[in-house]
């Protein structure tokens, strides 16, 4: 008998020899013999307990089971004169390409003349606290600057419209990376972007200029909250001051747009046309195609827009919208269409000698204002017509929902 048996057989001599595999003699210690009927029930009750066993496992159907990292770190003196006390620890952080790791941290908890050992491994405790009640959230170790270049830049920049991506460029280039560059995004807090923006007022910068600069960080950090680099966008709920416009913005009254139509050569007369009787923005106008405009029920549908030749969807989701044609609108787009040789539907109803969209910085510059100072009205841009619009409906008494 081996040795499991002889130390289990003292107690359960039956069951000893079944249960440690050794059959080689079926005789108790003591000597009696065993029946077949005790070996067959022996047998049964061996198979059954290895069939439970097998069958034993965790409840969450794991194989290993996740225990969470209690740490009581470590606490020292350092120093020779000024001796003080010293925590040190293990905390999670967020590397660059995401995953997490745990770093060492230390921290000075006072001078040993002024806490006591208890005094200091219960200050510890308390720092320690949130990691080891699981807590604490890991924080990131990337830079603004390769945030920008390694996260932002590749996954939000090629989902923007072209004039948003020059508008960021030019904040995040000249006032964002000189200023955060170097800095951790974890360490850039609400203090220090009303901080940032307050210097930006005195450096001579208006209130729309520094609006400007907190939009472009407000839309770089949302998107470490989105990805938990952050747990919150500390842009948010700062306070700008007066972002009154420097000057009041222009418009046309109609008596002024009267003697500016008859002296305007084609298309530019119908693109003020269209742009002052339905508030169109230049993009949108200038995008239309045959196919956009509905003579049967005189609508025209704005499902475009175009921006330095490149098409996409308009600005804003109210934006693709339908706007009705009045009989001014009607008659110069039936104008237009007959002088067009090819009027197909996918065609675009203003174009370029050369059959591309028009630009509207060229028609601005070498027809529209030149044609303004002719006639001593005021300088305007393609956007004031929207103004212009605006402010006719409200001479005709529509309601500023309809405008």
């Amino acid at each position: 008998m081996s040795a499991l048996a002889k130390d289990a057989g003292t107690e359960f001599p039956d069951f000893a020899l079944e249960s440690t595999g050794d059959l080689r003699r079926l005789t108790s210690p003591n000597g009696y013999s065993q029946n077949g009927q005790m070996i067959t029930t022996m047998r049964a009750n061996l198979s059954k307990l290895l069939v439970d066993a097998r069958k034993g496992g965790r409840i969450n159907g794991k194989d290993r089971m996740v225990r969470r990292c209690f740490q009581t770190g470590c606490l020292f003196r350092k120093g020779k004169r000024r001796k003080t006390w010293v925590a040190r620890w293990r905390e999670p952080v967020i590397q660059l390409d995401g995953t997490t790791k745990r770093v060492l941290r230390a921290e000075v908890l006072g001078l040993v003349s002024d806490l006591s050992e208890r005094e200091a491994r219960n200050k510890m405790a308390v720092l320690l606290r949130p990691i080891n009640e699981g807590k604490y959230r890991p924080e990131a170790t990337i830079t603004f600057g390769q945030f920008l270049k390694e996260c932002w830049e590749p996954a939000v920049v090629p989902h923007l419209k072209p004039s948003s991506v020059r508008y960021y460029s030019l904040q995040i280039r000249c006032h964002l990376l000189p200023t955060f560059c170097a800095w951790r995004i974890k360490d850039i807090t609400k203090a220090e972007v009303q901080r940032f923006l307050a210097e930006k007022r005195k450096q001579g910068f208006s209130g729309s200029s520094v609006h400007g600069m907190r939009t472009a960080l407000g839309k770089v950090l949302q998107a470490a909250v989105d990805w938990n680099y952050l747990e919150q966008n500390p842009a948010r709920g700062i306070r700008l001051g007066d972002r009154a416009p420097a000057k009041e913005r222009a418009y046309m009254l109609p008596e002024q747009l009267s003697p500016l139509l008859n002296s305007l050569p084609e298309p530019c007369r119908t693109l003020v046309v269209i742009s002052v009787l339905t508030g169109l923005r230049i993009g949108e106008l200038l995008a239309l195609r045959w196919k956009h405009v509905d003579f049967v029920h005189d609508v025209i549908h704005v499902r475009e827009t175009v921006h330095e030749g490149q098409f996409g969807s308009p600005k804003t989701k109210s934006s693709r919208r339908d706007v009705p044609m009045s009989q001014p609108v009607r008659e110069a787009l039936m104008a237009q269409r007959s002088e067009r040789t090819g009027a197909d539907a996918e065609n675009l109803i203003f174009t370029s000698r050369n059959g591309t969209p028009m630009n509207p910085k060229n028609l601005l510059r070498r027809v529209l204002q030149p044609m303004c100072r002719e006639l001593n009205l005021p300088v305007i841009s393609w956007h004031s017509f929207r103004h212009t619009h605006a402010t006719l409906l409200g001479e005709v008494g529509e309601s500023l929902r309809t405008a």
